[in-house]
């Protein structure tokens, strides 16, 4: 009796759960799915670039003479002017060879004179009057190459700058050519960014020889620079190992924003004319290809691969694979797959496209 019992309870059991089966494939079947068209339009693509930013000016500051370094005058992050007093390295050496090279110089100056009175008076030969007067000239050589030497222990800013870490303390021991700082000159900088070979060769034939072509800057905080640049040069060879080219773009810097060292991205702008438009949301990728459902005239799903000529925020700029006629599925393509017939309300591309915030002409 109980094992009868259980055989209904199981058979109710099954035949409830069918009927929430085909419930649920009904209910999927009576789904309906949106769907939309690719739009024609004229539209900017913004490509971005992974950038270096370099000051247009960024020095290493060494000591050209060895001896203590007395006196530091500056601090890391201070701004600087041209000639400004940076370092002094104990002068006293220096003084000293100095004062030895006027003493030599003066002497030969008294040795020259006398000579030279002699030979007025043909008391002595024209050569012993040219070989003091040799002497004398290398006695002023000295002198002037031993005031170089005491100059070279103040060390001076040779332009406008911040000065960056300081690598020695008060009172150390400075060999010579040996690391003190290193300066900046922020006025403008220089934004490096490697270009591939196809958009360069697109670049060269856009632009005349006269043109500045202006790119903006996005910096790490993902925030747009607020001024523009302008790029200024191209290097001369690509990368073989990753078919770049390096670009170089030069940003104003009044607030002294950027410094030297700072990475960010530069943005350019390329108009796309008469360019086919679809949603990014609307297309998939299987193995880095990328493809959208395309609804045939029979309401039935079909996969097709796309060429992507451009990307927007939130769209695709397609360059083939579909047209502005075929009818392309919006949302939901998780829950179909290839070949499923589907019911579908089409939107319009032009009020889809609004809904996502496109920037264009």
């Amino acid at each position: 009796m109980m094992s009868r019992f259980l055989m209904i309870v199981s058979l109710c059991a099954m035949f409830l759960g069918m009927g929430c089966e085909s419930h649920k494939e009904k209910k999927e079947k009576n789904s309906r799915y949106l769907v939309t068209s690719p739009l024609r339009k004229d539209t900017l693509v913004t490509n971005q670039y992974v950038a270096q930013i370099q000051s247009i000016r960024n020095i290493e500051v060494r000591a050209q003479e060895r001896g203590y370094l007395e006196d530091i005058f500056v601090d890391e992050g201070q701004s600087v002017k041209k000639g400004q007093l940076m370092f002094k390295i104990m002068p006293k050496i220096y003084k000293a060879e100095l004062q030895r090279a006027k003493a030599e110089a003066h002497f030969a100056q008294i040795e020259y004179e006398n000579t030279k009175q002699l030979a007025d008076s043909n008391v002595v030969a024209p050569n012993e009057l040219a070989m003091a007067k040799a002497k004398f000239e290398k006695a002023k050589a000295e002198q002037s190459l031993a005031q170089v030497h005491l100059e070279f222990t103040d060390i001076r800013a040779p332009f406008d700058g911040i000065v960056d870490r300081l690598h020695l303390k008060l009172g150390s021991l400075v060999e010579e050519g040996e690391l003190l700082t290193s300066l900046s000159d922020n006025s403008d900088m220089w934004v490096y960014y490697n270009v591939p070979e196809a958009e360069y060769l697109d670049y060269q034939q856009a632009v005349h020889e006269d043109d500045t072509t202006k790119v903006e800057l996005l910096m790490a905080n993902n925030q747009v620079y607020k001024h523009d640049g302008y790029v200024q040069t191209i290097e001369g060879e690509f990368n073989n190992e990753t078919g770049n080219i390096a670009f170089r773009a030069s940003f104003p810097n009044p607030e002294g924003l950027l410094r030297h060292g700072e990475t960010g991205s530069v943005l350019t702008q390329v108009p796309f004319n008469n360019s086919l438009l679809i949603p990014q949301k609307a297309t998939f990728e299987v193995l880095s290809k990328h493809y959208v459902y395309v609804v045939n005239e029979d309401h039935k799903i079909e996969s097709r691969e796309i060429s992507l000529a451009g990307e927007l925020p939130h769209i695709y700029a397609i360059s083939d694979g579909i047209s502005e006629d075929d009818t392309i599925l919006l949302e939901g393509l998780r829950k179909v797959r290839e070949g499923d017939e589907i019911e579908y309300d089409f939107e319009d591309p032009q009020e889809v496209l609004n809904h996502l915030e496109l920037y264009a002409e």
